[in-house]
């Protein structure tokens, strides 16, 4: 027996010892009354009296987290023994291939902590704490016990490594030689890095994707970007088809300026202007315009008399509706045939005078910027991200991503070090969103279970304009629904105050290390499960490598010292002694 109960409150049980211990902070305390069995940390102690902090129960020799009545004082307390830590973190029905190390107690020396598997990763899961606390290592020796286990190999599962500074492949790039069934698989925008450059098949992408790219700032450009797409479907089919639809486009841009009720000479050099970018081999300023006995080149049915007017205003206008087609089937392209950045900037040159759009400053504007935009990508280094060999499927560029030298491969690192922060941004989610409907469109749903790690989460994860501009954020879409068809999130994050809340509660399970920032402490209190101010005191006095992990895959929150990494991330700190002498 511990000692007496002598005080029971809201939250608390508080007992007098019958002597004064050493180092019992934080053990567990396991509280008979008559069948009921209540399971308690200690939480503080003042000489001989100790506060208890009621967690839960057991029922039917299993843990189960929460209090159902508090318990009576005749209750008898005892510390919590060896022989039912197993029963305690939820081991005894540990079967080997649901079992995985993560690392040793830091309050029960040596004392083995492990996660159920299938609860850890059928879940969104989260890694916080301060710069320099472990995160990566932490991150890097889960991913690590896991393909390492000797009694069994995850070679099915697929973890997409959203890598914003290129520190995973160090950790990764051998587990063949741990175990030949498995592979790891490098990306990189750095053009210069010699690894296998991370691209972009832009037919697979959707409207949303290029709103994504060209950083769509209203919902007014996104009609804009669909007129582009719907002609680059048309100008990619047969020249002879493509050229009646090329001359319907420019002569009714020239008819809108004909009675858009401008002065004749702005007509006229409108249309000049028009043609003399935007014209065929049957429609241009020199084509001929039949009059009866005689034959003369557009540009001068053009000229202004001497009243200031065209004179030939009709004919004109009956010539260039020769052109017109009734009925233009525009649709979206289709996936089954590639285009380049360049084939959208000449669609969206055709787009920019289609519907009226020259006689709108305005939505004129709008459609220009997104323009310059593309042009300016085109112009960039990060053009080479887009440019292919071949055509892919979706299903043949998923197996591209996922295969090297004809295996497959468990961990695909993409290396975003080689670009700017918004650029990763708009890679990390047009990526999550192909992973997303690729698995949403697999027939056998949840088959193929994609777990999208995202390291520096706070860069991407945000609550930002997507929800209002796209009507979703894809992060939150998967935060909500990827479990259903077997895609996880793998946050891992030094703010979580910059993170979505949505995204945040929505994860079921945390690896928290030390915080100390206010501002990220207040922001996670309301928003993950457990967390009390006897949790946020431990987190902001952790020690480097050590968290506090609770949510389904444990089944009680349990302070944890990890083991190294081995190999270790490319995540240390500079050593600035040994730099500097």
């Amino acid at each position: 027996m511990l000692g007496e109960i002598i005080e029971i409150n809201d939250k608390r049980v508080y007992l007098k010892c019958q002597k004064i211990f050493d180092d019992i902070l934080n053990l567990y305390v396991k509280i008979v009354d008559d069948e009921k069995k209540i399971i308690g940390e200690i939480v503080s102690q003042k000489r001989d009296i100790l506060e208890i902090k009621p967690i839960g129960e057991i029922i039917d020799n299993r843990f189960i987290y929460g209090i159902s009545k508090k318990c009576s004082f005749r209750a008898v307390p005892s510390l919590v023994e060896a022989d039912e830590m197993k029963m305690l973190f939820g081991f005894y029905d540990y079967v080997a291939e649901r079992k995985l190390y993560l690392g040793k107690s830091a309050i029960y020396k040596d004392y083995p902590i492990y996660a159920d598997i299938n609860r850890l990763f059928a879940n969104h899961l989260v890694i916080l704490g301060s710069t320099g606390s472990g995160k990566s290592w932490a991150m890097a020796r889960v991913l690590q016990n896991l393909f390492y286990k000797k009694d069994s190999s995850a070679k099915n599962a697929t973890f997409f490594v959203i890598d914003a500074y290129g520190e995973y492949k160090n950790a990764f790039s051998r587990i063949d030689f741990v175990n030949k069934d498995l592979a790891y698989k490098n990306y990189t925008t750095d053009l210069k890095s010699g690894d296998e450059l991370l691209h972009i098949p832009l037919w697979l992408l959707s409207l949303d994707d290029f709103c994504l790219l060209l950083e769509v700032s209203t919902k007014n450009q996104i009609p804009i970007i669909e007129k582009a797409l719907k002609l680059v479907n048309i100008f990619k089919r047969d020249e002879n088809e493509v050229i009646k639809y090329k001359n319907s486009i420019i002569a009714k841009a020239l008819l809108d300026i004909f009675i858009n009720g401008k002065t004749s000479a702005q007509i006229r050099d409108q249309v000049f202007s028009v043609l003399s970018r935007y014209n065929t081999g049957e429609l241009n300023l020199e084509t001929p315009v039949f009059v009866p006995g005689y034959t003369r080149p557009l540009k001068q049915c053009l000229l202004i008399d001497d009243s200031g007017k065209i004179k030939e205003t009709e004919l004109v206008i009956n010539f260039l509706n020769t052109f017109v087609l009734d009925e233009m089937n525009l649709e979206y392209p289709d996936g089954s045939y590639m285009f380049g950045l360049k084939d959208l900037l000449y669609a969206f040159d055709f787009a920019l005078i289609d519907g009226g759009l020259l006689n709108d400053d305005k939505i004129y504007g709008m459609a220009h910027e997104l323009r310059v935009r593309l042009s300016s990508l085109i112009d960039s280094d990060d053009k080479n991200f887009f440019d292919f060999e071949r055509h892919y499927s979706k299903d043949e560029f998923f197996e591209a991503l996922t295969h090297t030298d004809g295996k497959k491969a468990q961990i695909i690192n993409f290396n975003l070090n080689g670009i700017d922060d918004r650029f990763a941004k708009v890679i990390a989610k047009i990526y999550s969103k192909f992973l997303f409907d690729y698995a949403k469109n697999d027939l056998e749903r949840a088959t193929v279970p994609i777990h999208i790690l995202l390291e520096e989460a706070h860069r991407y994860v945000q609550k930002d304009r997507d929800l209002e501009i796209l009507g979703y954020n894809i992060f939150e879409r998967i935060a909500k629904e990827g479990r259903k068809y077997a895609v996880m999130l793998n946050l891992i994050s030094q703010r979580p105050s910059e993170l979505s809340q949505t995204v945040l509660s929505q994860c079921n399970n945390f690896l928290i290390f030390k915080i100390s920032h206010p501002d990220d402490i207040e922001y996670i209190k309301p928003m993950i499960p457990f967390v009390d101010e006897d949790m946020v005191e431990k987190i902001k006095s952790l020690q480097t490598g050590s968290c506090l992990s609770f949510g389904s895959a444990f089944t009680i929150p349990a302070l944890i010292k990890l083991d190294m990494a081995t190999p270790a991330p490319y995540s240390n700190s500079c050593d600035i002694s040994k730099t500097w002498f």
